[in-house]
């Protein structure tokens, strides 16, 4: 039997890493695409790369960039995979603020980028696409738990520019029969997780802290309620909707929430440190009970321009249809992120 091909775009990042595995385990051949940098940016997959002289090759790495309409084109003529899954995106939503025309260009116009060359494509095949969506599309909905029928609200230019690559995935699945699928995931976080989003940052600064590395971890929005779950799990999901028969769009969520704070003092007491928290004019600070010491510190420059408050996911869709469901809850996840940074840290 012919071994599926899949193509992935943003493979360097938390979930190209998974989902890289996830598919070698599956017996496919993958190629991923990587922007070209001045320094190695490929720590997260260096461990299954294989060099080019290899023959038989199960993993191929190619250079391209997802706001290069030529260099989109030519990866996808020459691999012609079974499955394209598009994780390329600048996806920092506070970052977004300060590079929106970017954001839009490779958050946005990147999928449609992918599309157009699979409709256009020299040799015809039946590429079946993933599209990588956001929780953020839902921002200020009223909504509590938010599903596939949700009103959208989006309050970033990233969030934006993934209500764009939404709509252009449905449409391109419409006008031109395109296999061509949607995940909405909602947090999913990793000891792989980039180490400026909020997760991973609590998690090294109190490791850091607790080995004496660092003072002070500063700190935005402490009331932020968000639904996380672990990446490994949600890569899977991914995986399931490109093998229905018909291309659909699906929520992935574990349906439970937690604020930052919470996940603040789950990571602390995980770390030996108990803290106390304290409001200081308009903000809070924690100290370490046994010290006295300052651990955590709000900062009025952690502040998106605008908040999203409440995020709340509702996957029954995607746990009836694709069979899915998280297998590690919240608590494990911070576990399992706070052992590997400190294997990192000794």
């Amino acid at each position: 039997m012919k071994k599926k091909i899949a193509l992935i775009f943003g493979v360097t990042g938390q979930d190209g890493s998974y989902l890289s595995r996830f598919l070698l385990k599956k017996n496919y051949v993958v190629h991923g695409v990587k922007r070209r940098s001045s320094s190695l940016n490929t720590d997260r997959i260096d461990d299954i790369y294989q060099e080019p002289w290899i023959g038989n090759k199960k993993f191929i790495l190619h250079y391209g960039d997802i706001t290069d309409s030529n260099s989109v084109s030519k990866v996808i003529n020459e691999v012609l995979p079974d499955e394209v899954y598009n994780l390329a995106a600048q996806s920092h939503v506070g970052v977004s603020f300060m590079i929106p025309e970017y954001t839009s260009n490779s958050t946005g116009l990147g999928s449609l980028r992918i599309l157009e060359t699979i409709r256009n494509l020299k040799k015809k095949k039946n590429i079946k696409y993933y599209q990588a969506g956001s929780s953020e599309l839902f921002g200020s909905s009223k909504q509590k738990k938010k599903n596939e029928k949700t009103i959208f609200h989006p309050r970033s230019p990233y969030a934006v520019a993934k209500l764009y690559s939404h709509w252009i995935t449905i449409n391109y699945r419409e006008a031109y029969n395109i296999f061509a699928c949607n995940g909405i995931l909602f947090n999913h976080e990793s000891p792989k997780r980039g180490e400026t989003f909020v997760t991973k940052k609590i998690v090294r600064a109190l490791c850091r802290i607790k080995k004496n590395k660092q003072k002070t971890l500063y700190i935005g929005n402490l009331n932020a309620k968000r639904d996380w779950g672990h990446a490994e799990d949600y890569v899977e999901a991914m995986w399931k909707m490109l093998q229905k028969k018909k291309p659909d769009d699906y929520v992935i969520a574990t349906g439970k929430q937690y604020t930052v704070k919470q996940f603040i003092n789950i990571t602390a007491k995980k770390l030996g440190i108990s803290l106390k928290w304290e409001k200081k004019g308009k903000f809070y600070l924690a100290k370490n009970k046994k010290n006295n010491n300052i651990i955590v510190k709000q900062d009025r420059k952690y502040f998106r321009a605008a908040e999203v408050d409440d995020l709340l996911g509702d996957s029954s869709k995607a746990r009836k249809q694709l069979n899915w469901r998280p297998k590690r809850d919240f608590n494990k996840l911070i576990e399992e992120m706070v052992v590997e940074e400190m294997k990192f840290l000794n």
